[in-house]
């Protein structure tokens, strides 16, 4: 009679733990500010192919859907629980729209540049008078960087008679420059990596100061802060493992993009060189997050240091972009040991697992 006891506490003990295990996952959706999800975005695909978020109880659902604002507007309507946007966008959503948007993680810098073919008469800003430059769209953090950057050196884009044609990406920037439609393009690094890919022979003009200030981030509501704290370390953990996993091993990154994505893969060429133009990609997007880790202390991934989004927030200001201002604190997720928690792993068994190219 005992020993019948104990087997059927052990069972039940059992089924306690089956029925744990087999918890449904909790379903998060991630709005990326691009129109498509090439192997320059680790941070955000990455987690899914690793099954990192699984492991934290997610299932997430990464949808491209345009510029940063469409991605904020589907995070404010309730669309998503989380944007990858630029940091300008974040600032202009609290100061002019009064939107509560938060930087979950400040993943990279500002890596734009204005790129013209090699033979282009174009070497410096002052050549940009009277020409067409091609942009991702209308309201794309190019735009404003441009027209700064030019104010800088006594210019104005009006007065100028500089104008801007929206292009978005894949093929039309790239026959845009080629045939002469467009004297320039101001893209990002990774969309650049793409365009020579496609065989652009070009040369970049960058302002010194532009890699100086944060972009690309992580986001959230306050709400969802508030509501769902632990979700939002989970969400941040993944990622942050997933970028950590692409620096030790880009080409494993690569290949496991194309794995679950198979139209990504570069088509009418063959592995060799389908490989070569997805690490030019992926590498220029690794380089501007590890710079991004080095802005903001080079200590905790992720980690958002106000004074930086201070910086930026003022940079808006001179362009006449925002009215007012916020403290910079504001933009920020703060709840007490937040980033401890998100690096709260063995990233040294992380890097180990990308050498081996190992999923789990």
């Amino acid at each position: 009679m005992q020993r019948r006891l104990i087997a059927i506490a052990f069972a039940a003990t059992l089924l306690g733990f089956s029925a744990a295990q087999a918890q449904p996952l909790k379903k998060v959706t991630i709005s990326v500010g691009t129109s498509v999800l090439t192997v320059a975005y680790p941070m955000a695909t990455l987690p899914l192919s690793l099954g990192y978020w699984k492991d934290e109880g997610y299932d997430v659902d990464v949808q491209p859907v345009g510029a940063s604002l469409q991605a904020v507007q589907q995070m404010v309507s309730g669309n998503s629980d989380f944007a990858q946007i630029g940091a300008a966008a974040v600032i202009q959503s609290n100061v002019m729209n009064k939107l509560p948007v938060r930087i979950v993680l400040a993943n990279g810098v500002t890596d734009w540049s204005i790129s013209v073919l090699s033979t282009s008469p174009i070497k410096g800003p002052e050549d940009l008078r009277g020409k067409t430059i091609g942009v991702f769209t209308i309201a794309t953090n190019g735009v404003p960087l441009l027209k700064s950057y030019l104010r800088t050196k006594g210019m104005d884009v009006d007065r100028d008679r500089i104008s801007f044609l929206p292009l978005g990406m894949g093929a039309p920037p790239v026959e845009a420059l080629r045939t002469g439609k467009v004297d320039a393009l101001i893209y990002w690094a990774g969309a650049t990596a793409g365009f020579r890919n496609a065989g652009l022979d070009l040369r970049e003009i960058i302002p010194p100061d532009w890699r100086s200030y944060p972009d690309y981030s992580l986001t959230t509501m306050q709400k969802t802060i508030d509501k769902a704290s632990d979700m939002v370390v989970a969400i941040a953990r993944g990622s942050v493992k997933a970028t950590i996993y692409a620096i030790e091993n880009p080409e494993c990154a690569v290949r496991l993009h194309w794995k679950r994505y198979p139209d990504a893969k570069p088509k009418g060429v063959d592995e060799a060189t389908a490989l070569r133009w997805d690490l030019n990609a992926i590498s220029q997007q690794l380089l501007t997050l590890q710079d991004g880790f080095k802005l903001n202390g080079g200590k905790q991934w992720g980690y958002a240091q106000a004074d930086n989004f201070a910086r930026l927030q003022s940079f808006l200001q001179e362009a006449d972009l925002i009215k007012g201002g916020m403290p910079a604190n504001t933009f920020l997720t703060n709840l007490p040991g937040f980033y401890d928690r998100v690096n709260d792993f063995d990233a040294a068994k992380v890097r180990e697992a990308a050498r081996k190219c190992e999923t789990n």
